[in-house]
């Protein structure tokens, strides 16, 4: 039989005798039995084959033998021909710049940064020789070019003093502004140039040449030094006072459309109180609706731009538009009980709507209603009166709307409490304050802070208590609608219709 058909055999027999053996087929064990097997193989072949030298054997098995120290012979004297044979490490010579001397030496090392050790001059001041005649005096400039700023409540003649100037100079300059301008209406911030010229001697400070500022949005001033002393000059700016108007889809948010659209920040939320006041903003308006916003807005001739206040704050529906004008019938004569001569958003009929900032004064949520109840101190019941708000200590009490405090202090029960008097036989209560905002006799406002959740008086922990009264008889606040209306008649609705229509004459984006 063939050498090759008996290792056949021989590894087919091995390999049925491996897989009946559970034990070698745990943990690696076959591969050791296999490879026992195979070392069995190789002796029957090479028994049964012809004599062979293998001169590149495994040098990790069958260390020792006479194969292993002949493959080492055979790896050693290959290494040993490799590094006979090899041609070595030559540098490569590269081409050499030609040595500077001379001028071009000197050049190089002026422009060029090099240590020091090779005589390199960057960064090191050099002594002076013969040839330097000293001074006795070093000669001033001619003219000095300064700047100042003027602080929150500075004074302009300090702010001038404080750069440089002289103070005799600085008062004549301030009062030769103050002809022009009250220098209190000079925002702070505001940046003056100066110009100081040569002084006759170092003793004295250099006079001022010139100054200019700009004094108001429309009015930019200078002063100059002539012969008879320093002389104002007025530069008036002329300045476009057109509003601006914005329109565009309401979308998926009604505050990033106005900004994307390039309503000021301050405006859209000025636009958004205002509309709340008619409309819900979560459920009333969708994204299909139009938003309509004109703002105050200045255009100087110099090219600064200053935006004011919101004007027109409109939403158009489709089948319904809410457009609201910020008037003030008569900023001069203000009555503080006519709520309509206070002035604030009016639609286009020329009446107003002005409602409490929130369900309830404090943020917070109720512990107990109005009605009977089983006092939690005094251990029985009787009438509750208004209703405990729980809410956490010191958190803010705002006015529902508003009114004049006719108490304001420390009262049984109630501990802090504070009495508001709202009109029209409505009046409002808050208890058990830990600290009170206002004082008796003085006006409060919608949604004005009036003091802060406490636990004094009788109470169980801090919250508040409401109560309100309605020609001095207590009702359920929840029942409440704290609104008020005030309608336009006259010469006031007169001017209002004129402002309206000069409002919606506005150009979109002019």
């Amino acid at each position: 039989m063939p050498a090759h058909e008996v290792l056949d055999a021989i590894s087919g027999r091995a390999r049925v005798y491996l897989q009946k053996d559970q034990a070698l087929d745990l943990a690696g064990g076959a591969a050791r039995g296999f490879g026992r097997a195979r070392d069995r193989q190789h002796d029957i072949v090479s028994k049964l084959a012809a004599p062979r030298i293998d001169w590149v054997p495994d040098l990790g098995a069958r260390i020792g033998s006479r194969d292993w120290w002949r493959g080492l012979a055979t790896c050693t004297a290959l290494c040993a021909a490799t590094v006979t044979l090899a041609p070595g490490f030559t540098p490569l010579v590269g081409a050499v710049p030609s040595p500077l001397a001379g001028a071009e030496w000197e050049e190089m090392r002026a422009q060029g940064i090099a240590p020091l050790g090779q005589g390199a001059t960057t960064g090191r001041r050099m002594a002076a020789n013969d040839l330097v005649a000293p001074l006795a005096n070093a000669p001033e400039r001619p003219t000095l070019e300064l700047s100042a700023t003027l602080g929150q409540g500075d004074a302009f003649d300090r702010a001038l003093i404080r750069a440089g100037v002289g103070r005799g100079d600085a008062e004549a300059a301030a009062a030769l502004v103050a002809q022009s301008v009250d220098p209190i209406t000079i925002p702070a911030g505001t940046r003056i140039a100066l110009t100081l010229g040569r002084r006759p001697d170092r003793t004295v400070a250099r006079p001022l040449e010139h100054l200019n500022f700009r004094a108001r949005f429309d009015l930019a001033l200078s002063l100059a030094r002539g012969a008879g002393g320093l002389t104002v000059n007025r530069a008036p700016i002329a300045v476009d006072s057109t509003p601006l108007r914005i329109q565009g889809l309401v979308g998926s948010s009604l505050y990033r459309s106005a900004r994307a659209a390039g309503v000021p920040g301050k405006a859209v939320e000025s636009f958004l109180k205002a509309i709340s006041t008619r409309l819900s903003i979560g459920r009333d308006v969708t994204a299909a609706d139009s938003f309509d916003v004109i703002v105050e807005r200045e255009r100087a001739a110099t090219g600064e731009t200053r935006i004011g206040d919101l004007l027109f704050a409109g939403i158009d529906q489709g089948r319904r538009k809410v457009q609201l004008v910020r008037f003030a019938p008569d900023e001069a004569n203000v009555d503080a009980d006519d709520e309509s001569s206070r002035g604030g958003w009016f639609d286009a009929n020329g009446q107003t709507e002005r409602r409490a900032v929130s369900g309830m004064p404090v943020a917070g949520r109720i512990t107990s209603n109005y009605g009977m109840r089983y006092h939690p101190l005094l251990g029985f019941t009787r009438m509750h009166k208004g209703l405990d708000i729980g809410a956490p200590y010191g958190s803010p009490i705002h006015a529902m709307t508003d009114g004049i405090v006719t108490f304001a202090g420390r009262t049984g029960g109630y501990g802090n409490f504070v009495k508001l008097l709202h009109g029209g036989g409505m009046a409002s209560g808050y208890g058990h304050m830990s600290r009170i905002a206002v004082s008796s006799g003085t006006r409060v406002q919608q949604g004005q802070v009036i003091g802060y959740v406490g636990s004094t008086g009788m109470s169980t922990g801090p919250h508040l208590h409401w109560e309100v009264w309605k020609n001095g008889a207590a009702i359920n606040p929840r029942a409440v609608s704290f609104a008020s209306v005030a309608i336009l008649s006259g010469a006031k609705l007169r001017a209002f219709k004129a402002k309206v229509a000069q409002l919606l004459a506005v150009k979109v984006g002019g």
